[in-house]
């Protein structure tokens, strides 16, 4: 007996692949789906991987993603792969990159920052100082980012 797992192919929409394992939830928190939202999502987690040893997925059907959706999906799944599906075919398949510079996706955690600052139209910008584990720089105020911080500022978790 086979035991294959059987996930259906989607026609339009968007694979996403070689997640962390665990990470999926986060992956379609940062999507913004809640299930409300009428698309078909299909997620399995935890599945063995060659690559990764365990791994999760995640398809949306109907919907492609922006380039700052991918970099914030960069950012908790640097592993993954985006696949653009288009009448059942992959038209499109790249690995996630993890730009050396973030700016305007996560917010410093010093409060006391020039960024933070309300009357400052300083838009917050970080450089990446280490991907695994993932380590940002705040370049106004050298305020460290880690990896949990960043999860839980994309995430809300």
């Amino acid at each position: 007996m086979s035991e294959e797992l059987v996930v259906r192919r989607i026609s339009n929409g968007t694979v996403i692949d070689h997640i962390p394992s665990g990470r999926a939830l986060k992956v379609l928190r940062i999507l913004g789906i809640t299930g409300e939202e009428g698309y078909m999502v299909s997620m399995v987690m935890n599945v063995y991987s060659k690559k990764l040893g365990k791994k999760d997925i995640v398809k949306v059907e109907g919907r492609e993603l922006s380039s700052e959706e991918v970099n914030k999906i960069a950012l908790v799944a640097p592993t993954a792969t985006i696949n653009i599906v288009r009448d059942y075919e992959v038209v499109e398949k790249r690995k996630v990159e993890l730009p050396d510079r973030i700016e305007g996706i996560l917010r410093c955690v010093n409060p006391k920052c020039v960024t933070n600052a309300p009357r400052e139209a300083v838009h917050p910008s970080f450089r990446v100082i280490s991907r695994k584990p993932l380590k940002l720089v705040c370049e106004y105020c050298g305020e460290y980012l880690t990896e949990e911080e960043v999860i839980a500022q994309l995430a809300g978790t």
